[in-house]
């Protein structure tokens, strides 16, 4: 399969620590919260690296002046959670960027057509262009909620080449469908996986996400 778009697995120990720990079925609801927080906090370290704006600036130690680098202000950063699921990676990925706006966008996807539909869209009618925004979607499944988002996104006038999305597991369907419509788009993800069953549900996966996270 070849793609355009950029995807990343990050090799860190810590996120394969919880990616196993979110797939083991014995996993109680408390623990895989607490696995997808990590995994929330981790992919985003990684997905924000070389991504952010900076400014170059002195600033006066203690003892002297020196050079310094700043994240940039003036340029804003969005993450947007794809509800419910997206919600288990948030408070990861918000310890890293606590002064991004959060815009709430929430999609369930029809369990017989596998198309998604919205219930909450709490996206601004306009997105600064030079925005960056960090998409959070734990389940690539088909490709087509995140397909969905990044439409809204679009037509607000954000700019898919940056973006970045994070993901806990992405199969093929996903990745081929994503690369071809949004050829700018980066995603970083635990792993990817082989493939979807009848139900369209991801294998061999971690199960429902949503579910797993609030123990329903």
């Amino acid at each position: 399969m070849a793609l355009q778009l950029r995807v990343y697995v990050p090799p860190h120990p810590l996120i394969r620590h919880w990616l196993a720990v979110s797939r083991d079925v014995g996993t109680p609801s408390a623990l895989f919260r607490t696995a997808m927080v990590e995994l929330g906090r981790w992919l985003t370290y990684e997905a924000i690296r070389e991504w952010m704006p900076t400014v170059e600036t002195q600033v006066q130690t203690p003892l002297a002046e020196c050079p310094a680098t700043l994240i940039d202000p003036n340029v804003p950063m969005v993450v947007v959670p794809i509800l419910r699921a997206g919600l288990g990676l948030l408070d990861g990925a918000q310890t890293l960027l606590p002064l991004a706006s959060i815009y709430h966008l929430g999609i369930v996807r029809d369990e017989e057509t596998l198309q998604p539909s919205f219930y909450l869209n709490k996206l601004p009618d306009r997105l600064d262009p030079q925005a960056r925004i960090l998409i959070l979607d734990p389940m690539l499944a088909t490709g087509g909620t995140l397909t969905a988002a990044l439409e809204q996104l679009i037509q607000r006038g954000a700019d898919p080449a940056l973006m970045r999305v994070v993901c806990v597991l992405a199969a093929a369907p996903a990745l081929q469908s994503l690369s071809e419509k949004f050829p700018a788009l980066t995603i970083y993800t635990a792993t990817i996986d082989e493939g979807l069953n009848q139900n369209g549900y991801i294998v061999p996966g971690l199960g429902d996400a949503g579910d797993r996270t609030f123990g329903t």
